[in-house]
Order: C-alpha cells, then sequence, then structure tokens
C-alpha cells in the first residue's frame, strides 16, 4: 500500500471513530485490520492513534485558524480531514506540509462538497504559516 492509500484508509478509520467511540482506539484499530484484511503500517498507526492522542490540541490549532467555525459546525468528514493533515503537518517530520495540505485537498474533492476543499486549504495553510513551518 503507498502512502496515499495509507493516508486514505486512516482516514476513513478516524472518520469511523465519530460513531463508535466506546472502544479503545487500539482495539478499533486491530479490529479495522482484521476486518479489512490489511496488514499492520507503521504510518497509518501512528497516524491513528496519534490523531486521537492529541486531538484536543489539534482541534485548538483549527479553532485558532479558521474564523467563526467551530468544530462542531464543521461537517464529520471536513474535520477529519483537518485533524489529519493537521496531525502530519506538526507531528511527522517525515511529510512536506504541502504535501499533507495537498492530500487533504484530494480526500476533499472525493468526499466533501465543492466547498469544502478551499476551505480546508485555507486552513490548513494558515496553520502552516502560523506555525512557520517549512519544506
Amino acid at each position: 500500500m503507498n502512502r496515499r492509500e495509507a493516508r486514505e484508509t486512516v482516514f476513513t478509520l478516524l472518520y469511523e471513530r465519530n460513531f463508535q467511540m466506546d472502544e479503545s482506539p487500539e482495539l478499533q484499530y486491530g479490529q479495522a485490520l482484521e476486518m479489512r484484511e490489511l496488514e499492520d503500517d507503521a504510518y497509518m498507526k501512528d497516524v491513528y492513534l496519534g490523531v486521537i492522542a492529541n486531538q484536543d490540541g489539534i482541534d485548538e490549532k483549527i479553532v485558532a485558524h479558521s474564523g467563526t467555525w467551530s468544530i462542531p459546525r464543521m461537517s464529520k468528514i471536513t474535520r477529519t480531514i483537518l485533524r489529519l493533515s493537521v496531525y502530519e503537518m506538526l507531528y511527522r517530520e517525515d511529510i512536506p506540509f504541502n504535501i499533507s495540505i495537498n492530500e487533504a485537498v484530494e480526500l476533499a474533492k472525493k468526499y466533501e462538497d465543492e466547498k469544502a476543499p478551499g476551505f480546508i486549504n485555507g486552513i490548513l495553510n494558515t496553520i502552516a504559516t502560523k506555525e512557520g513551518l517549512k519544506n
């Protein structure tokens, strides 16, 4: 599985987490691998568990740079994409922030309405600028 496919898999797992929050993240991850017949992947596990563990801080960054939009006001798909990308940007040194932003926009084009890619791109670029991220 290439990185794009792994990222999309993590996105779906994180999205599903919105509806299964009573299970431990580790158990949910293991069950998802088994049900989907996927190999365990270091990137997927790190990002999935990392987004969940750091969600409060990630959400603070998103809200601080999203104007009047609160997390509950965003669709579950949009906030999942944002959380995934912000985690990559802030916690994964092996992924250039512009790649993470581009991949987030591509996920939004595939799973959200036509306004979401621009909204997501704007928030992520603002976070990158304010956090002083460099490629």
